[in-house]
């Protein structure tokens, strides 16, 4: 797949809540820096949480940015109704033994765990599915029991012996440097999820590609994905955009902002007269 002629930027949330200060930031700065050099704007909206994800939220994301003063091509996509690129994504890396099924509850995997964490803070897999013979995970698929598909690192790194993250830093003007991922730090990471037909790390991969995103921009928290992203990309042939992270913007008690800790959101700040023009100049766009 070849990559298109021209820049496209893509700010991608997740319709789980209502937007706040730190989606702002992130959607003037992608949108700024698809501007600059005569790029696209894209705007995708990633619901693939069924459970989590509601329609008057996706309804907010399109009245706050319109807000801002953003504009985006059309049509939007909306990873809930690609379920099947992702399942086809999934059977190819399945088909080259890349995928295993887990079975594991969380507790189990904490019970487990050895103390090692990932990036993130959460216990690395132990590889106990990893090691069940073929005819103990057929009577367990067979049997009905929940089950998620996880990546074999170990494998992964086999079949591809370098991973290198194309990067620019601290913003896309920059020249891009490549430097190498570190998937081991991750372990045996879950590629398709027990309640949905996929995982964060598969589809924003695939809706890369589909979309021809050239350039991905995004906050700090997200800085040590892109290991995983690498990865995958290269295990499916897949082009990789050049990345940079942005800071993250944060609240009075120094933290990022986040809809889990139920920051003050847009729309609750135009409820008290901001304007959007305030919110810009506050971010310098």
């Amino acid at each position: 797949m070849s990559l298109p002629s021209r820049t496209i930027f893509r700010f991608a949330p997740s319709p789980n809540g209502l937007l706040h200060l730190g989606h702002a930031y992130s959607a003037l700065y992608t949108q700024h820096w698809a501007r600059a050099p005569g790029g696209v704007f894209v705007l995708r909206i990633e619901d693939i949480d069924i459970a989590r994800c509601r329609p008057e939220f996706v309804e907010a994301v399109f009245v706050d940015l319109q807000w801002l003063g953003l504009e985006w091509s059309e049509p939007v996509r909306r990873q809930s109704e690609h379920f099947s690129d992702y399942l086809a994504a999934a059977d190819a890396l399945r088909s080259k033994g890349l995928l295993y099924p887990c079975f594991c509850s969380r507790a189990e995997i904490r019970a487990a765990s050895d103390g090692r964490v990932d990036p993130d803070g959460a216990p690395i897999y132990p590889g106990t599915c990893r090691h069940l013979s073929g005819g103990e995970r057929l009577e367990k698929l067979e049997s009905g029991v929940p089950v998620q598909w996880r990546l074999d690192m170990g494998q992964a790194l086999e079949e591809k012996k370098e991973f290198v993250i194309r990067e620019a830093m601290p913003d896309p003007s920059c020249a891009v440097i490549e430097r190498p991922a570190e998937p081991g730090r991750w372990g045996d990471v879950v590629i398709v999820r027990k309640d949905t037909p996929t995982s964060y790390h598969l589809s924003v991969v695939v809706d890369d590609a589909i979309q021809g995103t050239t350039h991905v921009t995004r906050g700090m928290d997200l800085y040590a994905s892109t290991d995983i992203h690498v990865v995958l990309q290269k295990l499916m042939d897949l082009p990789s955009p050049v990345y940079t992270h942005h800071r993250l913007i944060v609240g009075a008690d120094a933290e990022k902002l986040s809809k889990s800790k139920g920051s003050e959101s847009l729309a609750g700040l135009r409820a008290l007269g901001i304007a959007p023009e305030d919110i810009r100049a506050q971010f310098s766009f």
